[in-house]
This record gives C-alpha cells, sequence and structure tokens, in this order.
C-alpha cells in the first residue's frame, strides 16, 4: 500500500521502515511532482560561520536549521558568544562577536556528534579565539581524520594537542598569544602584482573542507591569508563555493582562474543572505525521476545547475548522460525517467556527495558504470566505498573499489539479467551505518526493487528530518 507521509516524522520513524515498491494503476496520469529540500547545509554552515564571526547582525534566509548538523553548528556558536534569534521560521538572525570568540574556560568543549562541517570549520576557526577550544564528536567523529588541518593550524600559530588518538578528534587547539599568521613569509605568483603576505602552501588534502575553513577563517585575520596548491586541491567545487559565497558577501578575494592560488583578504560587515536549497538533497530526487519510467521529477530552486554556488546541481546531466530528460522551467529542473537506462563513465571528484545517488540509479543500467573521484568516500560519516561494496551486494550488485589499482575509482555492476525486481523478489533490509546519505540513496531502490526494509531510517535527521516525507510524495494515492 502507498507510503502515508503523515506517519514519517521524527521521532516516530520506525527502528526498521518497510518501502512499498512503486507502482502506478492503468490508466492513471503520469507523475509529475515538484519538490524542495531543505537550505543547502553547505552554504548554511559557511554562513553560519561568517556570521557569527562578523561584526553586527546578519540575517540568513531559508537556512537549513532542524537538521543536527545545523543543530550542533548553531549551539557551538552560541556557545562561543554568538547570539542567534530563530524566532522567524524562515529566518535566522545573528549578531556576532567581531571576530573573537569568546570562550568560557568552564565550556570550552564543542561536541560537534558526527557533524564534519562544523567540525573543520570551528576547528580553524579556534584560532581565533580568546583561550583553548577542545573540539570532539561520537565514536565515528573519533576515527575521521584532521590532522593536515591541525598541522597547518600549527604553521599560523597554534598549539595542538591531541586527547586521544593522534590526527583525530577530540583534539585541543590553543590559538597563538599574538596576532595569528606567518609574518615575514611572502610568495610571488601571477595572480597578483607584487608580494602575497600570509603564504601557506598546502598538498592536496582528504577533504576540501580543511581548505574552505581556512579561507572563511581568513576573513578575520589581521593580513587576512594566502594558500597555495602546487599539487591541485581535493574536491575543487566545494572550494570554489566558498570563493564565490566569499566573493557574494563582498568580501575582498584573489584566485588564479585554476585556483591554484586563492587569497582572502580581511573584513565583512553584517550581511543578508538567501540560502538555496541543498543540491545534495535534490539528488535523491533527480535519482527518482531516473528510475521512475515517463514519471517527471522537478525539484524546486534549481533552474540550471550554472546559476547554483553547489557542485551537486551538475547532478543531473550524468542523469541525462544515463538517457533521462532534463526539464528547466520556473525555477525548476526536472529529470525524467526512462525504461533504458544506460551505464555511464564520469567524474565525480567535485560531487562525492553524490556518488551514492548515481550508484542506486546504475544498479538497474545494464552493464558497468564506472566513477571516478571517489576516495573522499572513506573518510565520510562511515566508510561509504565498503558499506555500498556490503549493501548493494544483497541486491546482486557488484561494487569493484580500487579500480586497476587506482584508489580513486571504482565500478558499478548490475547482476546478469537485471536484478529481480519481481513481486515475490526475497525480503532485504539494509543497513545505514548511521549515515543519513545511504538511507536516503538505498531507499531509492524501492521504487523499483519490491520487499526492502531501512534500518534505522532516523539517521536521515543529520541533514534532511523530513527526507521520509518527501520521498512518500512519490507514490501515486497517498
Amino acid at each position: 500500500m502507498p507510503l502515508d507521509p503523515t506517519t514519517l516524522t521524527l521521532p516516530n520513524l520506525p527502528e526498521h521502515l518497510p518501502l512499498p515498491r512503486w507502482s502506478r494503476a492503468p490508466g492513471q496520469a503520469p507523475l509529475d511532482i515538484t519538490l524542495r529540500p531543505p537550505g543547502s547545509k553547505s552554504i548554511t554552515n559557511r554562513a553560519l560561520l561568517l556570521a557569527a564571526l562578523a561584526p553586527g547582525t546578519s540575517t540568513l534566509n531559508h537556512p537549513l536549521t532542524e537538521a543536527d548538523d545545523a543543530q550542533r553548528m548553531l549551539a557551538a556558536i552560541q556557545q562561543l558568544g554568538t547570539s542567534v534569534d530563530a524566532s522567524d521560521p524562515t529566518a535566522l538572525r545573528i549578531t556576532g562577536v567581531h571576530g573573537k570568540w569568546k570562550v568560557n574556560p568552564n565550556d570550552s568543549t564543542l561536541d560537534l556528534n558526527n557533524a564534519g562541517t562544523a567540525t573543520r570549520f570551528l576547528t580553524a576557526a579556534a584560532l581565533l579565539a580568546d583561550a583553548p577550544i577542545t573540539i570532539t564528536g561520537n565514536a565515528r567523529m573519533q576515527q575521521r581524520p584532521i590532522a593536515e588541518l591541525a598541522d597547518l593550524l600549527q604553521q599560523l600559530g597554534c598549539t595542538i594537542t591531541y586527547q586521544a588518538t593522534p590526527g583525530c578528534p577530540p583534539l585541543t587547539i590553543a590559538p597563538p598569544l599574538s596576532s595569528p599568521g606567518l609574518p615575514g613569509e611572502v610568495a610571488r605568483d601571477s595572480v597578483t602584482e607584487g608580494a602575497l603576505p600570509n603564504t601557506l602552501p598546502i598538498a592536496p588534502t582528504q577533504s576540501s573542507q580543511f581548505v574552505s575553513a581556512l579561507m572563511l577563517t581568513a576573513v578575520f585575520l589581521p593580513e587576512g591569508l594566502t594558500l597555495t596548491f602546487p599539487d591541485g586541491i581535493t574536491s575543487q567545487s566545494y572550494v570554489q563555493m566558498t570563493l564565490d559565497l566569499l566573493d557574494h558577501l563582498g568580501v575582498q578575494t584573489r584566485s588564479a582562474q585554476d585556483l591554484s592560488v586563492i587569497q582572502v583578504l580581511p573584513g565583512l560587515s553584517g550581511f543578508n543572505l538567501d540560502i538555496e536549497p541543498d543540491a545534495s538533497g535534490a539528488t535523491y530526487w533527480w535519482a527518482a525521476g531516473a528510475l521512475l519510467p515517463s514519471a517527471t521529477v522537478r525539484v524546486e530552486g534549481f533552474s540550471n545547475s550554472t546559476t547554483s554556488l553547489q557542485g551537486d546541481a551538475n547532478f543531473p546531466t550524468l542523469l541525462e548522460q544515463m538517457g533521462c530528460t532534463l526539464i528547466a522551467r520556473d525555477n525548476t529542473l526536472a529529470v525524467k525517467g526512462t525504461n533504458d537506462l544506460r551505464p555511464i563513465m564520469c567524474d565525480m571528484r567535485d560531487m562525492p556527495d553524490a556518488v551514492m545517488s548515481l550508484a542506486a540509479v546504475a544498479c538497474f543500467a545494464p552493464g558497468t558504470t564506472i566513477v571516478k573521484g571517489v576516495k573522499t568516500l572513506r573518510v565520510k560519516e562511515c566508510d561509504r566505498i565498503d558499506a555500498m561494496k556490503t549493501e548493494l551486494a544483497k541486491l546482486g550488485v557488484t561494487i569493484t573499489d580500487n579500480l586497476n589499482g587506482d584508489e580513486d575509482a571504482l565500478s558499478i555492476t548490475p547482476p546478469e539479467g537485471g536484478i529481480d525486481c519481481s513481486d515475490n523478489a526475497p525480503p532485504v533490509a539494509f543497513d545505514t551505518y548511521d549515515d543519513h546519505r545511504m538511507a536516503m540513496s538505498l531507499a531509492l531502490l524501492a521504487l523499483r526493487r519490491p520487499n526492502i526494509t531501512i534500518n534505522d531510517p532516523k539517521c536521515v535527521a543529520k541533514t534532511y528530518p523530513n527526507y521520509f516525507q518527501h520521498f512518500a510524495k512519490l507514490y501515486p494515492n497517498r
């Protein structure tokens, strides 16, 4: 029977959520639905940090507020002296600390659970505190590496102390006693004329969030910061997002065209910002459109990928390569499905959070889909590569990682003859590893394959608490 959206609210989701296969009655009109994901987590957390540190009051319209990641970030910036007015359900008003966190020595530990973005951003921004700050999180967060960022902070004058496992949270960041920076160190590059003060060379990192964290913090350093990348940047689209946001807010930046050099100069006043919908969340609905032949699933807030700050807004172009039709109209971007999905070869280094959405579609594309740019999935909320291998194998799908010796590539191959989608297909229960993206992407498989159950569906609370309510709206006769 169809899902009922009214029964799929947090915290009322069951521990194990059975999902019926999608079906349409004979003669029923094709599905044509418009959905809007919550505000972008990536943009919201960047804007929250900037507003919290800026002088004056800033307003964030349509931010992500109800998700656990956002709640962790909001609690942390208030703990550090920021004032937050959430009386308007569609906006946040934030009064900042004018570039210097106010640390209570008796309350200096920030528990960020498994909020990776908040953890990386606040670790770097501890450079701006008036006393040491300890960053910690849940058991998984305490396994996620942060040494590359911590080492860069040490070069900027911080003292780093790991409280348990070296290179991972919990860690204590003691800011420098004098103004942070790299006094006396300069570099020359074609990006500007003359000397560039405060220059920090950075090798490719495990997460682009380390780079974005430094860029956001640089806005409040006395001389700003110049970052150089002689060997390239991991997940460059997210760094570009940070740069574009800073430019949009009036921060002075300079950069080489290939982002091999990025200079962020100090200075930011209170601002007013509209947060666009989350493109990572939108990938599930675009993928749903791909999996439902003749259906049209529209996502509000996107007319085309070129107007978005988010790299994941390019995801529909991959579905188009797989045989789907894209329709841009009235501030929506829609995917119309097909019965004849085809495998593709693609590079997703600029949209790694969308890999599992693509994998769900690739399960029904005869042949082998090859995806490059995946190595960062090892250090997400879970090891997403191993998790995908384990869970999709339950349907006979083969994930091959370290493809041809390349740790940054994998292949997805459905079983010969395709996944069994008959009514008597054996029941399958998918584990989700306390990873919101595992739950959301695996649920998509139920649109074609019956007898699927999602274990621990509540983990979607991390970024998309009403995901299963929206998912239920895909079903006819709801």
